[in-house]
């Protein structure tokens, strides 16, 4: 099945299906698919009102342990383009690819990054390249040059919209930068759930201490020696608290909590936007991210 996400198929030629229902403000004619919800955002933004983007997962869903719905494989089926994040993120699609057995426009949002690779005894490569908005500049541009070379005529309005939707990125970056800036070099210290924000941490001068799952999926189990070194790390360094997305169980992160008094934030949204605030979309989503750590940090 890695064969599918290795030998991708970026631009064949596919018909879309009879059956298919037209997207809402489709002037394009085009169906198109994301796989999550954030990246559905980042495709709208280039996409404009030419064509509607919608997002496989739902609200809220965590990729790393999301369980396919049977009318999932009719989505990708009826989609003509389909955005994945790449980088051995959606393992969850593989049944659903099999199932749709279609061959399709697929664009990898990450292609062209070079993905971080695990320090430890874990195999695979970080793809949690999003949470770094100066990488998702690359999103971008993939996406456009995916939605140009299916519908030529909406060239110079992706090219546009994604200019505009750069600038913003441009901005955000920005603005992280000047909040990393008021948490004291030594506190900028993160101990996450699971180890998703490592390019995040380079961009923005802060170090992975560590992870309560060391993974780089949520779907996985640390062992006891793990557990009782990742205490032992948090008594040395002095980090002062562990972040969790609101899709985490929060059961481990609290015990080591009670072990070393630091705070558990709850409350980041890594992987899916919401319906509303805080995090409706991308930007929105990043910006909450950033002022939890840093009120968490201080």
């Amino acid at each position: 099945m890695k064969k599918i996400f290795n030998t991708i198929i970026v631009f064949t030629v596919f018909i879309l299906s009879a059956c298919a229902t037209p997207a809402q403000e489709n002037k394009s004619g085009m169906n198109v698919l994301a796989s999550t919800t954030f990246l559905a955002d980042i495709a709208q933004n280039v996409a404009g009102d030419r064509v509607q983007v919608e997002s496989l997962l739902p609200f809220g869903a965590d990729p790393h342990v999301y369980q396919p719905a049977p009318q999932d494989v009719a989505k990708i089926e009826n989609a003509q383009l389909f955005i994945i994040n790449g980088a051995e993120f959606e393992h969850f699609l593989e049944p659903l690819m099999e199932s749709a057995g279609s061959q399709k426009n697929i664009v990898e949002a990450s292609a062209s990054i070079t993905p971080r690779e695990s320090t430890s005894n874990e195999h695979g490569v970080d793809p949690h390249m999003w949470l770094d908005p100066n990488l998702v500049i690359t999103y971008v541009e993939n996406i456009r040059a995916a939605l140009t070379q299916l519908d030529p005529e909406g060239a110079a309005v992706y090219q546009s919209n994604a200019d505009v939707y750069v600038v913003k990125l441009k901005e955000l970056d920005v603005w992280i930068k000047a909040q990393a800036q008021q948490v004291p070099a030594d506190r900028r210290l993160l101990v996450m759930n699971h180890k998703s924000l490592g390019y995040f941490a380079e961009r923005y001068g802060f170090e992975m201490t560590g992870a309560v799952i060391p993974s780089f999926s949520s779907n996985a189990s640390p062992s006891a020696q793990q557990m009782a070194e990742l205490i032992d790390v948090i008594h040395e360094v002095g980090a002062p608290a562990i972040f969790l997305d609101v899709a985490d169980n929060d059961t481990l992160a609290n015990q080591i909590a009670q072990e070393t008094g630091v705070k558990v934030v709850y409350d980041l949204h890594l992987g899916s936007l919401t319906d509303g605030a805080p995090a409706a979309t991308y930007l929105d989503m990043m910006r909450h991210n950033v002022t939890r750590i840093v009120e968490a940090l201080q």
